[in-house]
């Protein structure tokens, strides 16, 4: 904990500074006490280290989320289907016919172009908020592509299975907890259930969360108040991944329902901090996991996919 705090206090002021943004900062503080110094830890440690640290992606949904009526998602229509969904599919194809033509199999062309159709939504919305770009045209149409990717996810998580080209001995077993509980499913049923998961967030969001927070605050203990907060993104980013969908759409949906409550300015300021620190823990562990052997062994080929990439998105 020493190690990660001190090079976060160090290096993400210095970057900033720099004008480089907070991620970069972080990048680079995981590539020092990793690849460099080798102070981080254990691969399996960092890797327990950074799952906890994703849940900061799973907040900072739900705090835009706050920032958002339905009646603004609504108005947000055509950028989610039309831009979006023309990116994600457009994407996908040109990166499937680069890869056949690079003699890769149809289905596994098809599979690496979902894969890299898809964005960070942690880097790219921290950056965007840092550089107040958020509520910017750019800045929304950007949003509703990443949040179309977070829900275009589900589809290809149930494709993929049917794009195998065979099936590795054992790997039928290695599913668990709501992956398994879904496949266990026929397809109506797991709509049924993933339509369900949704209705049920909304609700809580709209009708549960309000009176709880009213009875929790006439306690009048701002740990209490810290506790709830936490309580309701843990709890629906609970429900979502049980059945098998993502949390941080589940929390996203919930802090919308949320945009208009006479709370909304309380639980903004109880989940930031949170928020601040697990992202930060999240890039710090992403440059420490960095495997640079690679690049230094195959620089031309890592350099030249880097720039096709960018180039096709």
């Amino acid at each position: 904990a020493t190690v990660y705090l001190l090079t976060m206090v160090i290096a993400v002021p210095l970057s900033a500074r720099l004008g480089l943004g907070s991620v970069l900062g972080y990048l680079v503080s995981g590539i020092v006490i990793g690849p460099v110094l080798g102070v981080a830890g254990s691969a399996g440690a960092m890797a327990d280290l950074q799952h906890f640290a994703e849940f900061g992606v799973v907040m900072m949904l739900f705090l835009i989320g706050l920032e958002l009526e339905p009646r603004t998602l609504w108005q947000m229509r055509k950028r989610l289907i039309g831009l979006a969904g023309m990116q994600i599919l457009g994407t996908v194809a040109a990166l499937a016919l680069v890869s056949m033509l690079l003699n890769q199999s149809w289905q596994i062309a098809v599979t690496l172009g979902m894969i890299l159709s898809l964005s960070s939504t942690a880097i790219v919305l921290q950056t965007l908020s840092e550089k107040q770009l958020m509520q910017t045209a750019g800045g929304r149409s950007a949003f509703a592509v990443l949040l179309t990717q977070d829900i275009a996810v589900i589809p290809m998580i149930a494709l993929m299975p049917l794009l195998a080209t065979r099936i590795v001995p054992g790997a039928e077993g290695e599913a668990h907890g709501g992956a398994d509980f879904m496949h266990a499913l026929p397809g109506w049923g797991a709509a049924l259930v993933t339509l369900g998961a949704v209705a049920a967030v909304v609700l809580i969001g709209q009708y549960l969360i309000r009176p709880l927070f009213r009875y929790v605050h006439a306690a009048r203990l701002n740990e209490l108040d810290t506790a709830l907060a936490l309580l309701i993104v843990v709890g629906i980013a609970s429900l979502m991944e049980s059945v098998g969908l993502s949390p941080a759409l589940g929390t996203f949906l919930a802090g919308v329902m949320l945009a208009g409550s006479e709370f909304r300015h309380d639980l903004e300021g109880q989940i930031a901090p949170f928020k601040g620190l697990l992202l930060g823990l999240f890039f710090i562990t992403v440059g420490a996991g960095m495997n640079f052997q690679i690049l230094f062994e195959r620089p031309v080929t890592v350099i030249g996919i880097t720039v096709v990439l960018i180039a096709i998105k």
